[in-house]
Parts: structure tokens; sequence; C-alpha cells
């Protein structure tokens, strides 16, 4: 009886829907969601206490961000006259995009596999969402996008760069004839910056359809959740009207314009994580029956050959190791799992338990 009258009143694109899925983490090695895996040092978390002690939890919090926008735009050398919207992550981004869509024209297209949220969150809202398949090595089909945008006529094209879960950067000569060849929006997702040091930020300026998207998570913050959409201030001031006051609360607001000001310890682990990707690529490279695909975030896509993904992943997981299994996700990741890149132990201790397993 109750869930006739939740099946009369939800939408059947959320009744259909699964909820996403984060695995219990507690007692493993956590390589799966492409945290950084380095804390603070003991100083900078002295610093940060006492910075806190500024916050005036009886009240609201500016609702715009101001001095925190004005700091990121700083540190990021965001190009002067472009605007930007905070969100709760960019999960939340993404969703007011979508959210702002004309009913008119509601197709949402990205390459895939891709950052499973663009589909999630297209399915949720009930609009249309073209899946574009990446060639064979990863890398953009261009002409099968070409196609597709003149075929479907997407309002909102998501590119994430580097890509996730594949890793790779899309050509940049390849993104410049996507976003001439579309009327709609392009957003560039470049949540992995600091670990490809590549950014399409020159297109604010010369491309009026194109905004930039990026987040603090993957840089150390993944317990703050920030993400940041920059770009032309027409599209920002409308996207800014769907967005809930108070979003960014008083804390995570204080805790980003602390670190911004000391990014400089967080760049020196991106750094350092760059340098691991490299020995861990090649380890897992020499594991016999192994493939692996270079990756310039900070994680790694491989295939397993036997005894096949989802058994690698329930061995790993008893072994204690924790990564993300993508075997059945999409038809061009069958029997790949994707790996952070953790400290050099956790790299190790990796490497040994997926070794004896694949080789047993």
């Amino acid at each position: 009886m109750i869930y006739d009258c939740v099946s009369k009143i939800i939408k059947p694109a959320i009744l259909e829907a699964k909820s996403y899925h984060v695995t219990d983490s507690k007692g493993f090695v956590k390589l799966d969601a492409m945290e950084n895996p380095y804390g603070w040092p003991e100083k900078i978390k002295d610093e940060w206490s006492r910075c806190l002690l500024q916050a005036n939890l009886n009240r609201y919090p500016d609702s715009k961000s101001c001095e925190l926008k004005s700091k990121l735009t700083q540190a990021f050398k965001f190009p002067e006259n472009t605007a930007m919207i905070l969100g709760n992550g960019s999960d939340e981004l993404i969703q007011i995009i979508l959210m702002a869509l004309n009913k008119k024209n509601n197709v949402v297209m990205a390459p895939e596999p891709s950052f499973v949220m663009y589909r999630l969150l297209s399915k949720m809202m009930e609009l249309e969402f073209v899946g574009v398949p990446l060639n064979e090595d990863f890398s953009l089909d261009l002409s099968a996008m070409l196609e597709s945008i003149d075929k479907e006529k997407p309002a909102v094209i998501f590119i994430a760069r580097p890509n996730n879960p594949t890793g790779n950067v899309f050509l940049e000569e390849s993104l410049i004839q996507i976003i001439k060849a579309t009327t709609g929006l392009i957003v560039i997702d470049e949540a992995y910056h600091s670990f490809a040091q590549k950014s399409m930020m020159s297109c604010l300026h010369k491309y009026p359809n194109v905004l930039l998207m990026r987040t603090l998570s993957k840089l150390g913050l993944a317990g703050l959740r920030l993400g940041m959409l920059y770009g032309a201030n027409e599209w920002i001031s409308e996207f800014d009207k769907l967005r809930l006051p108070y979003n960014i609360g008083t804390v995570n607001q204080l805790s980003a314009s602390f670190i911004i000001k000391n990014i400089g310890f967080l760049e020196q682990q991106a750094a350092r994580i760059r340098d691991d990707r490299e020995i861990l690529f090649n380890n897992l490279s020499e594991i016999v029956g192994v493939q692996a695909w270079r990756s310039e975030a900070n994680f790694i896509l491989f295939r397993v050959p036997k005894p096949g993904a989802d058994k690698v992943y329930k061995e790993l997981i008893n072994k204690n190791i924790l990564i993300k299994n993508l075997h059945g996700s999409h038809s061009s990741l069958e029997n790949c799992l994707r790996v952070t890149v953790g400290t050099p132990e956790e790299n190790k201790l990796f490497l040994e338990r997926l070794s004896e397993i694949v080789n047993a």
C-alpha cells in the first residue's frame, strides 16, 4: 500500500534508478576514489584550527562566497571578466546546469566511458542523454562526436579532461573542432588538472559557449566538497538562480580560503603523486597478462585477463585492498579495474596482492 503511494508520486526515472553506491572503506587500503593519500602537516593543521575559531556558526555564511571566489580566482589565475559559481562538489554544479535546460532543447552529450554523473543526473531529470563511444584506445572519436552533434543538436556537452575512468587527455585541437561545431554549451571538466597540468582555460574568452569546471577534491580536499564553475557572466548568472542559498557553509569557506593561502604543500603532494603514478604504471605493466593505460590523472585504468575483474576485485577485498571495479559499467571496460595512486607503501602492497591473484 505504501509503495503504491510512492509510485504515484515519485518520478518514474527515480523509481527505476539505483542509488550511487559508495563502498564502506573502513579497515581497507583505500585506492578506489581518486583521493590524495597524504594528510596535512601538523603545523598546517594547527594554523587551520586557529583559523576556524573565526567561524560565527550562529550566523548564516556569506551566500555568495565573495572572499573565497576572489582568492580562488587569484590562485588558479582565471581570466579577468569571467564569473564563478561554487557548488557542493562538482556534482552539484552538473546538477544545476542540467536543471536549467529548456525542455525544448534537452539533449545532453558526453563521450563515453566518462564520469558517470553526466549520465546519471541527466536520467534523473528525465533528459535525453547521448553517449558517444570513444575509440578502442580510449581516444576521442572526433568524427563520431561531430556526427552526433550535427544529428542531436545537444544543449550541453560535458568533456572531462583528463577523462575519468580512462585517465587520458583529449587533444585540444579536437575539442576546438567540437566547440566550433555546436551552438550548445560546452563544459570542460578539469577535475584532475593538478595531475595533468594542462588546461583549456584560454578558451573561456575565445568561445562564449565554453565553461570550465574544477574541484578541490582531487587536490587533497575531498572532505571539503568544493566545486568551481567559471565562464561568461551571461551563463553563470542564470545558473546562480538555481543555486540554493548558503550552499557553501561557513566552515567550508574559511577552510578553503585558508588552504588557498597555503596551497604550496598540496601542489608538492600532487607532484609526488605524478612521480608515483609513473612507477605504479610501469610496475602494473610488468604483471603478466595485465594491460594498463597511461594516465594523466591520479589513477590508472587496467584490464585483467584472469580470473576476471569481478573475481580479482573480490579477492583484493578479501586482502583488505579496495579499488574500483568497472566491469559491466560500459562495453569497452570489460574486465577493467581502476586504482588510485596511493602512497608508495600502499602501491607496493596493492601490486603484491594483485600479482598473487593474477598469477595464482
